[in-house]
């Protein structure tokens, strides 16, 4: 009997997702055999693949004999529409967000099982904390994930949680876990000491739809300057974060959050 995931297999297709997963993981490229010994194959098997991902552009050759991936798949994840629309609009407040604060900040939505951050503003001084766009983050130890969890029904962060750990069943999260996510919802923000790196804060605030579901995070990685005596400090940082975030929701027609 045929399997229900084997009845419609495209090996063909199946063979060049293999090489781009591949590849994404891999610093410096891979030779031809190199991808087959990964993968458990043949030479032979690939030639034609990796053939058209190079006339594709997916994959270019390095140093001769090494294939790499180019940049191609993330400039497609940027024409997503929606994404594309909110990172558009946010750009120019999160630019007057960096000027007012020092700090840097980014922007990060939940995206198939994953926070991913899609926006970043540099700090306007001449060092700051930021995270690559492109980067994957934590949902259970950053500020970014408790909020995008916090500001939605108790139903879709089960859901959102065992998509993210690749689960068909509800992990076993501590009651506590919750009860936080129902404090940062209620008081509208999330201000937590870095999993990451010492000394640095993560005030994070939410982004919302019409319906009141966090659609992104607004974060600023929070780092005392010491140097600059006129910089905000963590309450007035955290003010004018929130302010920010209140605009952008307001331009999603969104109510504040916090309120009602």
């Amino acid at each position: 009997m045929i399997r229900e995931e084997d009845r419609y297999r495209a090996p063909a297709l199946d063979k060049g997702l293999d090489i781009l997963e591949l590849l994404a993981e891999i610093d410096g490229g891979l030779t031809q055999a190199e991808i087959a010994k990964h993968l458990g194959r043949s030479p032979n098997e690939f030639y034609r693949m990796l053939d058209r991902l190079v006339r594709r552009g997916y994959v270019t050759r390095i140093d001769g004999d090494r294939y790499s991936l180019t940049l191609k798949l993330f400039g497609l994840a940027q024409l997503h529409a929606p994404v594309r629309r909110l990172v558009s609009y946010a750009t120019p407040y999160m630019r007057e967000l960096a000027e007012q604060t020092r700090q840097a900040n980014q922007l990060a939505v939940f995206d198939r099982g994953a926070a991913v951050v899609v926006a970043q503003q540099e700090a306007p001084g001449y060092w700051g904390i930021s995270i690559r766009v492109g980067s994957h983050i934590g949902l259970f130890d950053t500020g970014s994930g408790h909020v995008l969890l916090a500001f939605r029904p108790q139903e879709e962060r089960l859901m959102m949680i065992n998509e993210h750990s690749a689960s068909t069943e509800h992990p076993e999260m501590p009651a506590e876990f919750f009860e936080r996510l129902d404090q940062i919802r209620e008081r509208g923000y999330e201000m937590m000491p870095s999993a990451q790196t010492a000394g640095v804060y993560n005030l994070s605030a939410p982004i919302l739809s019409p319906d009141g579901h966090a659609i992104a995070a607004l974060t600023i990685p929070y780092i005392a300057l010491v140097n600059v005596p006129d910089a905000p400090d963590i309450t007035r940082t955290l003010e004018q974060l929130t302010r920010t975030a209140r605009q952008l929701s307001e331009l999603a027609g969104a109510e504040p959050a916090g309120a009602g």
